[in-house]
């Protein structure tokens, strides 16, 4: 890569003062062999003394090192295509760290098998990966190779969902509790004084999708906060078909007429809202993710509001993270939270998280 001209006449002053060549300026910038002790110091102090620096991106190339990062998410289902989009995001950012040796390897597990989770983990580790982007799905689990991937030494950068007390990186994803507190506010809205809120959470394992319990405990804290005296109960499903779903919340609904508002705590609220609509339902539902499915349905009316979390930019800034930190870029901050959209109808067209 050519030098600016104004990085030109930086290595010839520092190779004047120094009284030496600019290739030897040039190989002590980017720490080549060939120059002594004595002027390597003595280039150096130049440097410091000018507050010299050097084009970032053509040090980088200079400096290349061939780095894998092995990613570990979740596969797209026919249930859900919301991994698609930190996919997305994780090949973008993989295309433009190429060029710095820098190759990404997903590895893709069944979102509710704990079986897949740990299996493809393995492969994963036996590839030895110098550093790893994970979306954990079930705590114990993920809590344990985290620790044997911090036992290797290598940068771990959570995204989607975080877990505590782990010496990771760096996290990226949403505020799950806040993301609670909102869905809760949006929810309040609309209710009457004795109307009841049913948080449904729809999870092959809910004891270790700890996000979903996350997000129920801050959708709670806001009417416990603002002393309402709103009841709200939540329906835990344990399977994801439709026919189960639709057992369980037609049950629940006609055991209780004064139901009037459903927060779904994961991208699964279509399901619900396909089951209310079929019922002939209006219940006041609130969702998570913008993916087809849910648009479409609140694009009808039968989803009131989405709550997006931006997973493309999740996706995206896990890998620039671990790139960061390895290439010595910048420093990674520990906790970046992203935006919590909230999307409707009359303003989905117009998203572009």
């Amino acid at each position: 890569m050519k030098k600016t001209a104004s990085e030109l006449n930086g290595v010839k002053e520092i190779a004047r003062r120094a009284n030496v060549s600019i290739g030897t300026v040039d190989r002590v910038m980017h720490n080549r062999k060939g120059v002594s002790d004595a002027t390597r110091l003595k280039i150096e102090a130049i440097i410091k003394e000018l507050n010299f620096q050097p084009n970032k991106m053509a040090s980088l190339l200079a400096t290349r090192k061939n780095m894998n990062f092995a990613v570990l998410i979740p596969a797209v289902s026919e249930e859900t295509d919301y991994w698609s989009y930190p996919l997305n995001g994780i090949n973008q950012a993989a295309a433009e760290t190429n060029q710095f040796g820098v190759t990404v390897k997903p590895y893709f597990y069944a979102l509710d098998s704990k079986e897949s989770f740990n299996r493809v983990a393995e492969e994963m580790l036996k590839d030895e990966p110098h550093a790893v982007l994970l979306a954990p799905s079930f705590v114990e689990d993920s809590q344990v190779l985290a620790k044997r991937i911090n036992e290797l030494g290598l940068p771990l950068a959570f995204i989607n969902s975080d877990l505590a007390g782990q010496d990771n990186l760096t996290y990226i994803g949403p505020d799950l509790y806040q993301s609670g507190r909102l869905a809760a506010q949006l929810v309040s809205f609309s209710l009457k004084p004795l109307d009841k809120v049913l948080i449904i959470n729809i999870s092959a394992d809910l004891r270790n999708d700890h996000h979903l319990v996350r997000k129920e405990h801050g959708f709670k804290k806001f009417f416990e906060e603002t002393r309402s005296a709103t009841h709200i109960s939540t329906l835990n499903i344990s399977e994801t078909k439709v026919c189960v779903v639709e057992e369980a919340l037609t049950r629940t609904l006609n055991a209780d007429n004064t139901i009037k508002a459903i927060f779904v705590t994961n991208s699964r609220v279509n399901i619900v809202a396909e089951i209310l609509k079929k019922h002939r339902r209006n219940d006041l539902l609130v969702g998570y993710d913008f993916l087809e499915k849910n648009i479409d349905y609140l694009k009808s009316g039968q989803i009131k509001y989405l709550i997006c979390q931006r997973p493309k930019e999740q996706g995206y800034l896990g890998i620039m993270a671990l790139y960061k930190h390895l290439y010595n870029v910048s420093e990674v901050e520990r906790f970046v939270y992203m935006p919590i959209d909230i999307i409707t109808k009359e303003n989905y067209q117009f998203y572009n998280g």
